[in-house]
């Protein structure tokens, strides 16, 4: 049986391709989006359990993206991901979890069965289109 399905957003697409095949290896659905614009979009079709976000985006960063969608769902798991150590406290607020982009493929799998299995509903979310 497969886990939740996770959307990610990542500009870079070798990271993306990489990511999505490590969480499908682990049993989760994987929506993949290549910046935060798609992301939006694809959020209007899709039912996801969690985002898991890249903090730096080409055109818009993850303040932009986070925020609409912790104000339209705050109940649906937002995980930051960065290689950053500082992210600004304004966007931590916004995120439920925050990993280190070089997080091993077992320890992201159990952030995501953590933040999708303490969400107060059980249900995966999406925009009204």
């Amino acid at each position: 049986m497969a886990s939740a399905t996770v959307l990610c957003i990542d500009d870079n697409p070798q990271l993306l391709e990489l990511r999505k095949t490590t969480l499908e290896s682990s049993g989760h659905c994987v929506e993949s989006a290549s910046s935060g614009y798609a992301a939006m979009e694809l959020l209007k079709k899709a039912a996801v359990a969690a985002v898991l976000l890249e903090y730096k985006l080409e055109g818009i960063d993850a303040e932009a993206v986070a925020c609409p969608i912790q104000h339209r769902f705050p109940d649906l798991p937002i995980i930051l991901l960065s290689a950053y150590c500082e992210i600004p406290e304004r966007i931590l607020w916004l995120v439920d979890e925050y990993a280190m982009k070089s997080e091993l493929p077992d320890g992201l799998a159990r952030i995501i069965q953590r933040t999708t299995h303490s969400a107060k509903k059980e249900e995966a979310y999406k925009f009204a289109a």
